[in-house]
């Protein structure tokens, strides 16, 4: 099987290819440069690995949560290439792909958590079983002191134990066995996610995948934001 992967939820931009079992990928912080690299590394890495578009078999996505405009982009490219290629679409959750950097064993709780801004971050806790990570709780945006996880060991991962000074990883240090709060999600743990997923048959067609933002009012927020900047450029 032939996959592409897509992930740039957060500031880092990574494309991956699966092919058989085998990935490779590209990975780079690059914050603001998302759309002018994603397809280009896509190119690339079909053509280092010498497998032609249509030779692919699924698109997968990271379908966030995470920065707006990053998430809009990832769903909005794969679902072009699937639609174009007339292939399904495997969409994986940010967290979940973060939850693999832990590099963890089966049992293994995972608390992943990314800086969401705005003084909050994005989490979910997940148990590693079978070699990937089971959510045990839905997806939130909470500020960093309001995470809540029962009785420890967890294996923190993410940017979200370095907001606000760290808070979250304070706030839970009593429950944390090691904690990696410069951890990013990579396109070549969505591919292996959703190579999985796909085999499950949980594939769908690219009009059906759904970005996942959490924030009902990222819209509003935006309008308030330049509302806030133009009163502000009015009272200088």
């Amino acid at each position: 099987m032939n996959l592409l992967a897509i992930e740039t939820a957060t500031e880092a931009c990574s494309v991956a290819l699966w092919c058989d079992g085998a990935v490779i990928e590209r990975h780079e912080i690059a914050p603001r440069r998302h759309a002018e690299l994603t397809l280009p590394w896509a190119d690339a890495l079909l053509a280092e690995a010498g497998v032609a578009r249509s030779s692919l078999d699924a698109i997968a996505v990271g379908r966030g949560p995470g920065a707006f405009t990053g998430v809009r982009l990832a769903i909005a490219l794969a679902q072009g290439i699937a639609l174009a290629l007339d292939r399904p679409l495997v969409p994986v959750s940010t967290l979940a792909a973060l939850a693999m950097r832990a590099n963890g064993r089966d049992g293994d709780r995972v608390l992943a958590a990314i800086d969401a801004r705005m003084d909050e971050v994005y989490w979910a806790p997940f148990e590693l079983r079978d070699g990937e990570p089971h959510a045990l709780a839905p997806e939130q945006v909470t500020a960093p002191s309001d995470v809540e996880v029962d009785a420890g060991p967890w294996i923190g991962v993410g940017t979200g134990f370095a907001a606000r000074d760290g808070v979250l990883a304070s706030v839970a240090s009593d429950r944390l066995v090691r904690v990696d709060a410069t951890a990013l999600p990579h396109a070549a743990d969505v591919a292996r996610l959703a190579a999985r997923a796909f085999a499950r048959g949980e594939a769908v067609a690219p009009e059906r995948a759904e970005p996942a933002y959490l924030r009902n009012n990222v819209a509003l927020t935006l309008v308030e934001q330049a509302a806030l900047r133009a009163r502000n450029q009015v009272a200088r």
